[in-house]
């Protein structure tokens, strides 16, 4: 399986952390080996000292596809569900700088929560769905889909234009702002529409 990632999918996210607006969707791919085992805290790994929580919707593909029709997108996927992009602000930043990829700060081992799996049809529309982030019990993260640049269906036609998509995949579709340091002992919980999707203690 893969993980794919947009970035830049919330205006509000975007301003916060001063980037520019893309003309589409930035994409990038974390391995298999940054999901954290649901049993499993998460460690801060000792080569950063700023890493942030983005708590995302996320879409499990249920079948394989290349250059999906956008009306059709639907047809691929029947599980929503809520996770972390942990990312390694100060690397990224040092990265971005220098023009290089990002994956030492988005794909390191651990970096990707992936919650509790929901079937679409148990949602309202998925076009406006309330999720949020609380950290030690204080909400530090809160979004709606039809606040996305892209809406589901749009991301996986767009993105199956360069990866072939299978089954098992995961798309998490973009933070909004809000975005924040993580320390050794917070406990974070993510919501969506009201059902708590996963719970983590950070080490």
């Amino acid at each position: 399986m893969k993980i794919v990632c947009i970035g830049r999918n919330y205006t509000d996210h975007i301003a916060e952390l001063k980037n520019e607006r893309p003309d589409e969707p930035v994409v990038f791919i974390k391995p298999d080996s940054s999901i954290l085992p649901p049993e499993l805290d998460f460690y801060i790994p000792e080569f950063s000292n700023d890493i942030h929580y983005e708590v995302e919707v996320l879409v499990k593909i249920k079948r394989v596809g290349k250059h999906i029709d956008e009306k059709f997108a639907y047809k691929y996927y029947d599980e929503i569900g809520l996770g972390i992009d942990f990312t390694a602000r100060d690397l990224q930043a040092k990265l971005k700088e220098k023009g290089l990829p990002w994956e030492k700060a988005k794909g390191f081992d651990g970096s990707a929560v992936i919650g509790k799996w929901l079937q679409k049809s148990e949602l309202n529309a998925l076009n406006s769905l309330q999720f949020s982030l609380m950290k030690n019990g204080i909400e530090v993260q809160k979004g709606n889909t039809e606040l996305m640049l892209w809406k589901i269906d749009e991301l996986i036609a767009y993105v199956s234009r360069f990866f072939m998509l299978k089954k098992g995949d995961v798309l998490f579709t973009g933070t909004p702002a809000g975005v924040g340091k993580v320390t050794a002992n917070d406990y974070l919980v993510g919501i969506l529409e009201g059902y708590e999707m996963f719970d983590v203690t950070v080490k």
